[in-house]
């Protein structure tokens, strides 16, 4: 990825973060995975509070990813809405119900990665 494409996915991953907490989800986090995943630059990560309030999360930040010119490649777990997880290749999303979001603690997976500071830091806070 050129330093460009990575600038461009940064930006883009803010702009889906702050969706997020614009539509109260909580525990927002935005992990550089640079050079350490070879699937992917950034991994989003919030929690919502019910299925139809994560659904409208998802749905707009695809809008505002085909804007920016990030195409969806894949998504996954829309139906149920336990974790939804949407596919922009540089970027991927990941929309957890609370329960799910604990199960899978992806950022203890990704322990090394550096993690984004969000401006909204009120956002980050649980219930």
């Amino acid at each position: 990825m050129t330093e460009t494409n990575n600038s461009q996915a940064s930006e883009f991953a803010s702009e889906a973060a702050k969706i997020a907490a614009e539509r109260r989800c909580t525990d927002i986090a935005i992990l550089d995975l640079t050079g350490k995943s070879p699937a992917t630059d950034y991994y989003v990560i919030a929690t919502g509070t019910s299925d139809r309030q994560m659904r409208t999360v998802a749905d707009e930040i695809t809008d505002m990813g085909k804007e920016l010119g990030f195409g969806l490649y894949g998504r996954a777990g829309y139906d149920r809405a336990r974790w939804i997880l949407l596919d922009f290749v540089d970027v991927v999303v990941h929309i957890f119900d609370r329960q799910y979001r604990e199960f899978y603690d992806l950022e203890m997976l990704w322990g090394d990665a550096e993690r984004i500071e969000i401006g909204d830091k009120q956002n980050e806070t649980s219930d």
